[in-house]
């Protein structure tokens, strides 16, 4: 991370882009910058309540305005073309341009090879390796223009470690799709004063995705996703010239930022010293997710 005295003070006026921002940590890192005055614009599916999920782009459109931000809420599909082209020219033409892409829209199966079946596999590789590479590629031309531009994308660092790819390879596969996504662009834009890095949690972060997967009970184990909308926050606000086609992880960037109490981040603070890493960071703690009593 770069010093802090070079850091942006804050992200007013800013306009950021997210992907899946109607809950979980699109919606934290919106509400983040919103507090700020940035301007956020919430692209998501969900434009009528779910059933057994809570959220939608308008409940969070609200929101983002009472925090103290401007929004603009519109429907899209990531793995549609045409959707994430007018949402593009909705947000240009409400705000002027757009600085910030936030790729936060993912699709999650951890299965086996066998176990995968063919729908869930093209699910998650349109929607988080070519969501990514099309949002991203149709941000660019704005991006471009502006003297603060970032993307930062939900996806963890590149390890070609067996045990990845051993229990969920289509995953694995997709979500590794979205951080060469990072390196590439980081490489290829670096001349255009474009920022592109990706962050990832060290710990379970509680969503409504490991609700599904595990159950409420799961919660005890995780944070919540205020520690991503923070550590998003830290990065964001970093010169473009100072960090590009990095690998972050939250809770380094905050220890850079001089965080030191990570208690209130865990969903059941007295629990703190007993939760889960999450995939992609330490193999001894994965091979024992099976076995835990959640």
């Amino acid at each position: 991370m770069a010093a802090r005295s070079k850091a942006r003070p804050n992200l007013r006026g800013l306009t950021i882009f997210i992907t899946g921002a109607s809950r979980g940590i699109g919606r934290a890192i919106a509400l983040k910058a919103a507090s700020d005055g940035a301007n956020i614009v919430i692209a998501a599916k969900t434009d009528k309540p779910h059933p057994k999920l809570p959220g939608t782009i308008h409940t969070v459109a609200k929101e983002v305005e009472d925090a103290g931000g401007k929004a603009l809420a519109v429907v899209v599909d990531v793995r549609d073309e045409k959707q994430i082209q007018e949402a593009v020219r909705k947000a240009v033409e409400k705000f002027g341009g757009i600085d910030i892409l936030i790729n936060n829209a993912s699709a999650i199966a951890l299965q086996s090879t066998l176990e995968t079946d063919m729908k869930r596999y093209d699910l998650m590789q349109s929607i988080n390796t070519r969501g990514t590479f099309l949002v991203s590629k149709e941000c660019l031309p704005y991006l471009q223009k502006s003297s603060h531009a970032h993307i930062l994308t939900m996806s963890p660092p590149l390890n070609l470690s067996p045990i990845w790819f051993s229990n969920n390879l289509a995953y694995t596969m997709a979500k590794y799709g979205m951080s060469m996504c990072v390196m590439g662009m980081a490489e290829e834009f670096k001349g255009d004063g474009v920022a592109v890095n990706a962050l990832w949690p060290r710990k379970v972060i509680a969503t409504a995705a490991l609700r599904m997967l595990r159950s409420d009970e799961s919660f005890k184990f995780a944070r919540n996703d205020s520690i991503m909308a923070d550590a998003a926050y830290e990065i964001l606000r970093q010169r473009p010239s100072d960090l590009s086609g990095q690998f972050l992880i939250d809770e380094d960037v905050l220890k850079a930022a001089g965080v030191n109490d990570f208690q209130k981040y865990s969903c059941v603070p007295e629990n703190s010293n007993n939760l889960i890493s999450c995939i992609f960071n330490d193999a001894a703690t994965y091979e024992s997710i099976p076995k835990a009593k959640l």
